[in-house]
């Protein structure tokens, strides 16, 4: 969890690098954040940004928000196998919550201090988990294994490991993680190519360190996942906060 906070008033409209997790964005500002992913009209309040998900933009002013990034693994109990549903769209948390997002959402705006915030949707999360279905215990191992490898593990060879074909793996991976495990290693494998890009590194030193057959190559995966050059991606403010966001293993507040 992070807390982000933009103090000016003046208009923040940040594009949304694509992230191997599913995320939640509170907002809990008093000029409402507009958050679009280019299907429609942008939507706002308790907001679920899917695994997929992709050309998403977030705007508004003084913007003030808790957000959440999970393991799709964790997201298929937390939100009853809607993070599945959400593909690569926005969805409005009231909609897989129901009125419990809005109860939550006053309580996050009554605390005062971000570690209250972080406290609440803590238990919130960790209450929904444990009443939630988890996902196949195989279907976890090959996520565990993707992530583990950044996205260079081989799906034959994870259907092995499990002892599933490797047709039963994809099918059972799409259902409850919402995208194919072939794509899933290729967003982890962008990732961290992406923040190797804004660490300042190289384009062609970072295709060689992330697995990529050649710069060409990686250029064609940033543009699919971003419709940007690893030049634009490496810049993007999105990545820039990242390291002092999610630094920590538990939750760090962003500024």
């Amino acid at each position: 969890m992070a807390g982000f906070r933009a103090r000016s008033q003046e208009l923040v409209d940040l594009g949304v690098v694509p992230y191997p997790a599913v995320t939640l964005v509170l907002d809990l500002g008093d000029g409402p954040l507009a958050v679009g992913d280019g299907t429609g009209r942008p939507q706002g309040g308790g907001l679920v940004l899917g695994l997929a998900s992709s050309g998403v933009r977030g705007s508004g002013r003084g913007i003030e928000c808790l957000q959440l990034r999970l393991s799709p693994v964790l997201a298929h109990a937390v939100l009853g196998g809607g993070a599945a549903r959400a593909g690569g769209e926005v969805l409005p948390l009231e909609g897989l919550w129901g009125r419990e997002a809005g109860r939550i959402e006053e309580r996050l705006r009554a605390a005062g201090e971000w570690e209250e915030r972080f406290a609440l949707v803590a238990q919130a999360l960790a209450r929904r988990a444990a009443a939630g279905r988890a996902v196949d215990p195989e279907v976890a191992h090959a996520w565990h294994r993707l992530a583990a490898s950044r996205g260079t593990a081989r799906v034959e060879r994870i259907a092995e490991e499990v002892g599933w074909s490797r047709k039963r793996l994809w099918s059972r991976f799409r259902d409850q993680l919402g995208l194919g495990p072939k794509r899933a290693a290729q967003l982890i494998r962008f990732d961290h190519a992406a923040h190797l890009l804004a660490a300042g590194r190289s384009a062609a030193g970072v295709a060689a360190q992330s697995g990529y057959a050649d710069q060409s190559h990686l250029h064609r995966e940033v543009l699919a996942f971003t419709g940007a050059t690893p030049s634009a991606v490496a810049a993007a403010p999105w990545l820039a906060v990242d390291h002092v966001a999610w630094a920590d293993p538990g939750y760090l507040s962003g500024r």
